[in-house]
This record gives C-alpha cells, structure tokens and sequence, in this order.
C-alpha cells in the first residue's frame, strides 16, 4: 500500500483546525492547522519555540486548546489526559523512554493491562503475556527475549519496545515525539524500518524531528510551524531543503532589528588578530550528540557555531565543559591532553560556560545576585575555602557597576530582575573566575535589544584582550557578525568551517540544507 496512493481522497485520520493556545497572555499557538492520513509518516518541524511540543500536549490531552477543533476520523474529540488519548487510539512515544526499565519487555508492553486467568479475575497469565508480547515484537521485526529486563537492552530496542506498547493498544494515530535525538545511525535506520512497516499497514504516524537528513527519508509530508504558527503543509518530494530551512528560520522581526542596533554599533567588531591556539579538538565524539569533529579556539577570537535547533551546537558546549561525557576523540588545552570529568575540570583549566538554559542551568532565582555570581568561584575554591563575605559582596558590587546590572541591591534575589539583567549576571559570574575561555550558549535569548548591544559589547571587549570565546546563538546574522571564524553544523556533524566574511545569510542557510558553498580548510 503506498503512502501517496492511500492519502489521495481519503478522510484524515486526524485533523486539527483552528487550535489556539495562550499561557498567561503569551501565544504559543494561533490558528494552527494539521492533517494526518492513514498510511503515511507526516513529519512536524519548527525550530526552537515554534510550537511542536505544545502542539503535541494539545493532541495528547495535556493541554486543553484555547479554540479550535480535533476530529478523530471525522468525530470532535477533546481528550482530557494522556489515558484519555490513548483510549480514542492517539499513542505517543517520546524521546525520553517512559517505561519500567526494572521490569521485563513483556511487562513493560502490558504494564497496566496485564491478561489474567480464569476470564480476567485470576492472577496474571504470565505465558499469555509473554507469547502475547513475542508476536507483538516479531510484527515489528523484533526477535528479543522478552523476559529480560528492559534494561538489558539498547536504547534502539527500548524504542521498539515503547512503539509495540503503544501499538497494542489498537492506536490508529502514532506520535513520535524527538524519538531519533539519541540514537546512532543504525538504530535510526532499525526505527525507520518499522515506521515503514506500520504505515505500510495503514497507520497514520506523526514524527516530529529537527533532523533533516531524516526528515527526506522517511517523510511523506511535512508540516513547518513558525512562531506558533502553521507556516505551510508540503510534499516532501516537492519542498527543497533550502526551502525548508528558509521556511523554518524566516526573519524575526526583533532579530531584524537587534542587528541593525548591533551592526551600528562600533564596538561589536571582532578582534583581527587571533593568538595561539587555546583549546583543540580531535575526533570529538558522543554518540547521539555529536559526530567526530575537529576544530581549534585561540586567543583573542570568537569561534561561532552556526546551525538550526539539535544541529550538535549545544551538545558540543557540554562535551568542551565536561557537563556530558565524550565517547571518542581528544581535547588539549594550550597544547596538553585534558580529560573533563565534570565541569570543574573544565573550571579548574579556565573555561567559563553559560549555559542557553538560563532558568534551569544558569540562576538560581532565589539566590541573590551576590550569591549567583560568586557560585562558580566558590566551586572552583571548594567548600573547605569560602570566600569571606566582603570579599563576596565587592566582587558583586564591582560587576553589578561594571556590567550595568540593574538591580536595587547585590542582595535582591535574582529572580526579581529582569531577563537581560539575569544574563549579565549569570556573565560576571563566570568572569568573576577569570577563565582563559568562555563558552556563550544563546546569551541574547529573550532579551530585548538595549541588553543585547550592551552584552556583545562587553564580550567583544574580552575579545580584543586575549579571551577565547565559543559564541552559539540561533539568530544566525548575530553569528556572521560577531565570529572571527564559524563551524556550520547540520544533523549532529560538522559541514563546514567558515572565515568571517566567506558566508551571508543566504549562503550560511544553504551550508545548513546541504547545498555546496565553499568552506576554509
């Protein structure tokens, strides 16, 4: 049964119209549409706050729309929880494995529906269930023992595991939710293979993904969300690479003028001449992160990392600071292996790292100011070491003046202040430690554009004193304009290391949909 044929006429098997929904006066979706059919793979993609996830708690009954409707082959449906959703056929998977890795396959695949003996009312029928879960493995091309726990295998096979639950429960709609982000290349290609299978069957699946290597090969359509709204809906044999990531990225109206602020200003241009190499990476690696890449920091330049939402930008970051666990390769700093346990190491060798995450990795809102930016210091002293209370409190009220953090006091907790004001702070912080290198993960994210100007011109100014610095942002003009040098990322690996000047930001797009463009050696 092909895809293509089973779509043409037939009732979609789900369709969303007109879905709105709004958190404290804030759109995340206005008036988006979808339609899933049977018998294909439709693939949702957006980048970062484009509205994916919400979008699936609407149609998994986490979230209650604001308007609109949800027709289940042609009936309104409203699911007021996940159970809910399930029950009406809606099963998803998500990217994280939400089963009992303690328990069997067998158990897992049946967890709550266990069959009982003597007509439902007896023990449970642990034969029935594992000659049950066998058949249910072996439709998906799975030959497993199912009676071992489910940790005892990969996360590939925990996936399959997850997909056969959610098929046992007579689903007609399967949504798979990221489910690739941690898997090699061959584990993708075991899932794509059952994917296949089921719309070959008549399922209708959903897949959201940022990945779009994987996006062409198993996608039949493909809806793009932008900014809480629906953008379009394509054939995938009629929408170009280039066209995808251009209709994902669009032109942000406060990106727009963030950088007319940013390239006006004089002190944003980056340092011209670069020192001695700080940091080099050889073979870095981590399996579902990042494929093997090489690339060098020096003195005195922004190296950019450039690419579209799970390209390996972040995920390069935390292997650099030690917060993830590189699989392969080698770092040196100035010169000299390092190995990276933990981010102390990393602290320890005079690397500073703000993280894109600032709510959940960076403040600590009911801290004060003064206690935020002294943290990473006291890390890196340790805890038989505090840093005497004055010595704290200068050290807060110096960068409070010298980086122009409104705040009424170093003790007013940080929570209090606003986005941009939390950012410097999370800033000095690092700074307060000195470091050699300081790795920048979206640091203008929600920011307006005054604190944008005022942050990039302070880094720029570490810059042009000898500071290494890894700036990652999203708004990819910011990127072009501030790095020295920049390394293009798509679907988890390197495609190009460019020198400032050699993209735009037409050109830099193409890179990323993997259109030829010249890239430095």
């Amino acid at each position: 049964m092909s895809p293509s044929t089973t779509a043409i006429g037939a009732e979609p098997a789900l369709e969303l119209i007109g879905i709105h929904k709004s958190f404290t006066g804030v759109k995340a979706l206005s008036d988006v549409g979808l339609r899933l059919y049977p018998g294909e793979v439709h693939t949702l993609m957006g980048q970062n706050g484009a509205g994916k996830s919400t979008l699936i708690k609407v149609l998994t009954g986490v979230y209650t729309p604001d308007d609109g409707h949800i027709l289940l082959r042609g009936r309104s449906i409203r699911p007021g929880s996940t159970l809910e959703a399930q029950q009406l056929g809606i099963s998803t998977v998500y990217q994280e494995v939400n089963l009992c890795p303690n328990l069997t396959v067998a158990e897992n695949i049946f967890i709550g529906r266990y069959p009982r003996k003597w007509g439902g009312v007896g023990p449970i029928d642990w034969a029935t269930m594992q000659r049950r879960a066998t058949k249910l493995l072996a439709k998906l091309d799975l030959h497993i023992d199912v009676q071992k726990p489910l940790s005892a295998y990969p996360l590939a096979i925990q996936q399959m595991v997850a997909i056969s639950r959610a098929v046992s429960v007579s689903a007609s709609v399967l949504i798979l939710d990221e489910p690739t982000s941690s898997l090699d290349e061959a584990e993708v290609q075991l899932l794509f293979k059952v994917l296949r299978s089921l719309r070959d069957e008549g399922m209708a699946i959903l897949f959201v993904t940022h990945f779009l290597d994987q996006t062409y090969e198993i996608s039949d359509r493909i809806t793009v969300l932008r900014n809480g709204v629906r953008e379009g809906e394509y054939a995938a044999s009629e929408l170009s690479r280039l066209d995808l990531v251009n209709k994902m990225v669009g032109v942000p109206v406060d990106a727009t003028a963030a950088g007319e602020a940013l390239a006006d200003h004089a002190d944003i241009t980056p340092a011209a001449n670069a020192g001695e190499i700080f940091l080099q990476a050889r073979e870095l690696a981590r399996k579902g992160a990042l494929a093997p890449q090489d690339f060098d920091l020096r003195a005195g330049e922004v190296f950019g990392l450039c690419g579209l939402l799970g390209s390996g930008r972040t995920e390069t970051a935390r292997l650099l600071f030690g917060a993830d666990k590189a699989d392969g390769g080698e770092i040196s700093i100035k010169g000299k292996p390092v190995k990276f346990s933990t981010p102390r190491d990393a602290i320890a060798a005079g690397i500073g790292f703000c993280s894109e995450d600032r709510k959940k990795e960076g403040t600590i809102l009911d801290l004060s100011v003064r206690e935020n930016i002294i943290l990473a210091l006291q890390a890196r002293n340790g805890l038989l070491h505090v840093i005497p209370r004055k010595r704290q409190q200068q050290l807060a009220a110096d960068y409070v003046k010298w980086l122009g953090i409104k705040t009424a006091d170093i003790e007013t907790p940080i929570g209090l202040l606003s986005g941009g004001n939390q950012q410097k702070a999370l800033l000095a912080r690092w700074l307060a430690t000195d470091p050699d290198m300081l790795i920048l993960d979206e640091p203008t994210r929600g920011i307006d554009v005054r604190a944008k100007q005022e942050i990039m011109d302070y880094v720029m100014a570490l810059c042009r004193k000898g500071m290494s610095i890894l700036f990652i942002s999203s708004e990819i003009p910011e990127v072009l304009r501030c790095s020295d040098r920049m390394l293009v990322l798509r679907d988890r690996r390197g495609c190009g290391e460019y020198l400032r000047g050699e993209l735009d930001d037409a050109s830099v797009l193409q890179v990323i949909a993997g259109e030829n463009v010249g890239a430095s050696a």
